[in-house]
């Protein structure tokens, strides 16, 4: 995987979560995986097509999407509360959304599907060709990880 597809998504996403949570953030953890991805709690996944294919899984563990959720509403929610869902939806649509800027503007063109929760319990795994960077973003809110696996598309010839 090129580092100039991945540090867009690193640059969004430290920069929304320090604006978000009013605070810094730390990359903890940065590991390849070639193994099907197991989401921690509340998941959100985009998936890519065109000059870039993949998809990029933004994951927060429940008690951290349950304290970034809330600090967002401005009052504690539950842990089992739909805004958690929304709000994790809403944080990688934010990241994805600037990364992709950037990356339009060094001419890649594709078209991105909005943010899904991904519920899955089996996870999700990665095509023969593909393998993941996971990064963990420490934050005083919790861990925040997010799971990048992006390829250029093959050319039929």
């Amino acid at each position: 995987m090129k580092l100039e597809l991945i540090q867009p998504f690193i640059n969004a996403a430290d920069a929304v979560l320090a604006q978000t949570l009013a605070c810094q953030t730390r990359v903890s953890t940065v590991t390849m995986e070639q193994e099907v991805y197991r989401r921690r709690g509340v998941a959100a996944i985009v998936t890519m097509m065109g000059d870039i294919e993949g998809r990029i899984v933004f994951d927060l563990e429940p008690a951290t999407a349950a304290r970034v959720a809330s600090a967002l509403a401005g009052s504690d929610l539950p842990q089992d509360d739909g805004m958690i869902h929304d709000t994790v939806c809403e944080l990688a649509n934010q990241v994805i959304g600037n990364a992709i800027a950037s990356l339009n503007d060094q001419g890649f063109r594709f078209r991105v599907q909005p943010p899904e929760v991904h519920t899955a319990e089996h996870g999700i795994g990665n095509s023969e060709d593909i393998e993941a960077l996971v990064m963990c973003f420490d934050t005083p809110s919790g861990s925040v990880f997010m799971n990048i696996a992006l390829r250029f598309p093959k050319c039929d010839a």
